[in-house]
């Protein structure tokens, strides 16, 4: 049931939550407005640390919205059927979140100044991350071996398709003024820069005390603490709640925790294979 996929245009969806009508309507149908803020990631890279963020400088670090409102709420997935409901509905401006990739995106963002920030990880920790979060949730099946699973991340046959895909393609509108990229590593090493530059992006500045404030209630302390932000809320039927929390560890460089030499080579093989293309450097590289 919950664990079955079904596929849309090559990539593999959950059934739970997920439809190929609500995937059709949001690529072709779903309007995208200038003021709209996304959210985009691949599963497991800083999603609602910066879903958090974001909600947090739309308040000027108020954390009043943060503690009130759950996060699904406040920055509803479009693509799955109760986020495009909330959606839908959303006064603007709205902020919205997505992992999908750029070819699934509404096709409607091509003609509207609708701001993108795209958040990305070290691939082997958002491997490990996605590892450990497939045995918690409903959504996924069971992820087997460490050793499987990093065969089907290496080869993109997982939810949301190849890592290495959806990067390449998000990162080709790098230049664009209504795309802003950022790593996990970078919000790590210096939060308070991080919140400037995404504040300068979406043209809302922030006093140095409310710059601090986004910080501090953006921590992964505060966040795992707020039960509005943990994912403790969700229901059963979507996790696994007795095997752990959503939000784990919220560190870099967990990967070398969990890989064996053999993998992080065999890793870093189709990683250069991959990305040699792109003309870009990371942290991590």
């Amino acid at each position: 049931m919950a664990h079955k996929y079904f596929i849309y245009k090559g990539m593999q969806f959950p059934r739970l939550d997920y439809s190929l009508e609500v995937l059709s309507y949001v690529e072709n149908e779903f309007q995208v407005r200038d003021d709209d803020v996304f959210n985009i990631t691949y599963p497991k890279s800083g999603t609602n640390w910066m879903l958090e963020i974001l909600s947090l400088i739309r308040c000027g670090g108020d954390p009043s919205w943060v503690r009130s409102v759950l996060n699904w709420e406040r920055a509803p997935w479009v693509e799955n059927v109760p986020g495009l409901e909330v959606a839908l509905k959303y006064p603007p401006p709205r902020l919205l979140c997505s992992h999908l990739p750029v070819q699934l995106f509404p096709k409607s963002l091509q003609r509207s100044k609708a701001k993108i920030i795209y958040t990305l990880r070290c691939p082997k920790d958002v491997l490990v991350s996605l590892y450990h979060f497939s045995k918690l949730v409903h959504l996924f099946r069971d992820p087997g071996s460490l050793d499987s699973f990093l065969e089907d991340f290496l080869s993109g046959n997982l939810p949301y398709g190849s890592w290495f895909d959806h990067v390449t393609g998000w990162m080709g509108l790098k230049g664009k003024e209504n795309f802003f990229s950022i790593t996990y590593e970078e919000l790590q090493q210096d939060p308070w820069d991080s919140v400037r530059r995404i504040c300068h992006f979406l043209g809302k500045e922030l006093s140095e005390e409310q710059v601090a404030a986004v910080v501090e209630n953006a921590s992964f302390q505060s966040m795992k603490g707020n039960k509005m932000s943990n994912f403790s809320q969700l229901r059963d039927e979507y996790m696994k709640h007795q095997h752990g929390g959503l939000l784990r560890k919220g560190i870099c460089g967990d990967w070398r925790n969990h890989l064996s030499e053999a993998q992080s080579q065999r890793f870093d093989t189709v990683y250069r294979e991959r990305m040699q293309g792109l003309g870009m450097t990371f942290p991590w590289d």
